[in-house]
C-alpha cells in the first residue's frame, strides 16, 4: 500500500495501485465489474453496470443504464432510448426506405407463439352465405305481403267508400216534415228516445205483409238504392249502419259462410271481404237470432270498431243501429256487448221458448256495459253482430232487439 501521488484523490486514501487501473474510475472502489469500456469519456458514468459488455459506440452507452439484455442494437441512434427494454431483440429501425435486418441468430424468437393459420373457406362460409341469403328472401317476402296488404286495405276502403256515395244517403235532402201523415226521412230523428214515439205517431203509415203478418207500418223513405246497388250484386239483402261507430257497409249473403270471408262485396278478391248474414238465416232478418259476421281490421273498417262498445260512452252517445232491406227497414236496440266463445247459443238461430229465454237472461247479464232498461222477450227478433278478438276461441259480439220495423218508400 503507497499514498496516493494525486492530491485530488490520494491525500487522505491508501490503497494499491496498479498500472492498469485508471484514477479517473474513482467510484469502482470496490471493483465489481471486470472490464471497463474502452472508452473513458463515458466508462467513468456507467457506475452500477450489472452487464458484462457494453455498446461499442460510447457516444450512447452512458444512457444504458439499467439495461438487463446481453446485446443491444447495433444502431446507436436508437439503443439510448431503451433503457428500461427487458426484451433480448431490439426491432429492427426503417431508414431511408430500407429494412435493417436483425441479428440472424434471433431471426425466429422461440418464445413467440405462431400465428394462427386462417381457416380455407368450407361449410361455415357456406352456412353463413345460405343464412344470409334466407334473410333476405323473409325480408322480400314480407315487404311483399306488407304491400299486399296495404294495397287490400286500400281497394276495400276505396270500393265501399263510393258504394256510399253512389248508392246510400243516410240523411235525407228533404227536411222532415212537420205535418202529420207525412213519410218519415231523417233517420238521426229517430235515434233520439225522447223523440221517437211523437215522430212515429205523426207519421205516414202503410199496411203491409212483413213476417207473414199484416201490418200497418210508419212510412221511411229508403236512404240506399237497392234497384241500382242489386245490379252491382244480386246477392245483396240489406245495408248496415251503426251510427255510434260510423258503420254503413252492405250486408250480402251466399250459399255458404266462406264465400265472402275473403271477397267483397264485388265479389273481388280481398281479405277484409265483405259484410254477410249467416246462410242459414232468412234473408228477411225473419228469425228468433239473426247472425251478421264482419271482420275485425286493423284499420277499424268492417267490424273492427265493435270493440269500441266495450266502452260506456260508445252506446251512451247512440244505443241502435240500422237494417235497411228492399221490403222493410229495422230499428234495433242495443241490449248487449261482449265477448263469448266462438260456438254456443249466439249462435243458435232457433230456438225452444224456454232455451231462448235463458239466452237473452244470459246475453243482459254478460253485457260489459249497462245497456239501460231494455225490455227482450221470447216474442221479439233479435241480430248478432259477430266479429273475431286476435283469440281463435272467442268472438265479440253485439246485441240488438227488434224495436221498430218501417214500411219503406
Amino acid at each position: 500500500m503507497g499514498r496516493r501521488q494525486d492530491g485530488r484523490y490520494g491525500r487522505d486514501e491508501w490503497d494499491e495501485w496498479e498500472e492498469p487501473d485508471r484514477r479517473d474510475n474513482h467510484y469502482d472502489r470496490y471493483g465489481q465489474s471486470d472490464r471497463y469500456a474502452q472508452d473513458g469519456r463515458y466508462a467513468r458514468d456507467d457506475r452500477y453496470g450489472q452487464s458484462d459488455r457494453y455498446a461499442q459506440d460510447g457516444r450512447y452507452a452512458r444512457d444504458d443504464r439499467y439495461d438487463q439484455s446481453d446485446r443491444y442494437a447495433q444502431d446507436g441512434r436508437y439503443a439510448r432510448d431503451d433503457r428500461y427494454d427487458r426484451a433480448d431483440r431490439c426491432s429492427a429501425p426503417r431508414r431511408r426506405g430500407t429494412v435493417r435486418e436483425m441479428d440472424d441468430g434471433w431471426e425466429n424468437d422461440p418464445w413467440e407463439e405462431p400465428a394462427p393459420k386462417k381457416k380455407s373457406g368450407g361449410f361455415g362460409t357456406f352456412l353463413i352465405v345460405l343464412l344470409l341469403v334466407v334473410a333476405v328472401g323473409v325480408f322480400a317476402y314480407s315487404g311483399y305481403r306488407l304491400l299486399g296488404y296495404y294495397r287490400d286495405y286500400k281497394a276495400g276502403d276505396d270500393e265501399y267508400k263510393e258504394l256510399n256515395e253512389d248508392f246510400i244517403s243516410m240523411e235525407s235532402e228533404m227536411p222532415q216534415s212537420e205535418e202529420s201523415s207525412s213519410p218519415l226521412t231523417d233517420i238521426t230523428l229517430l235515434e233520439d228516445p225522447a223523440v221517437l214515439p211523437r215522430m212515429l205517431e205523426k207519421a205516414e203509415h202503410k199496411t203491409v205483409t212483413e213476417n207473414n203478418e199484416e201490418k200497418s207500418l210508419p212510412v221511411l223513405v229508403n236512404p240506399v238504392d237497392f234497384t241500382e246497388l242489386q245490379a252491382v250484386n244480386p246477392e245483396v239483402i240489406g245495408w248496415i249502419r251503426i251510427g255510434a261507430i260510423n258503420v254503413s257497409y252492405p250486408v250480402a249473403q251466399a250459399a255458404d259462410n266462406d264465400y265472402y270471408l275473403h271477397r267483397t262485396f264485388k265479389k273481388v278478391d280481398n281479405f277484409a271481404g265483405c259484410i254477410f248474414e249467416n246462410c242459414e238465416n232468412s234473408p228477411y232478418f225473419t228469425d228468433q237470432n239473426t247472425i251478421i259476421y264482419g271482420h275485425n281490421m286493423k284499420n277499424g273498417s268492417m267490424f273492427g270498431q265493435l270493440k269500441q262498445f266495450a266502452q260506456q260512452e260508445t252506446i251512451d252517445r247512440n244505443p241502435y243501429f240500422w237494417i235497411f232491406t228492399p221490403h222493410a227497414i229495422f230499428q234495433y236496440r242495443i241490449f248487449s256487448s261482449s265477448v263469448v266463445s266462438k260456438s254456443g247459443d249466439p249462435y243458435a238461430i232457433r230456438f225452444r221458448e224456454a232455451d231462448f229465454a235463458a239466452f237473452i237472461s244470459r246475453s243482459q247479464s254478460s253485457s260489459e256495459i249497462n245497456c239501460g232498461d231494455v225490455k227482450v222477450t221470447t216474442a221479439d227478433r233479435l241480430v248478432t253482430l259477430s266479429t273475431c278478438t286476435g283469440d281463435d276461441s272467442t268472438r265479440r259480439i253485439l246485441q240488438g232487439v227488434l224495436v221498430q220495423v218501417y214500411a219503406p218508400k
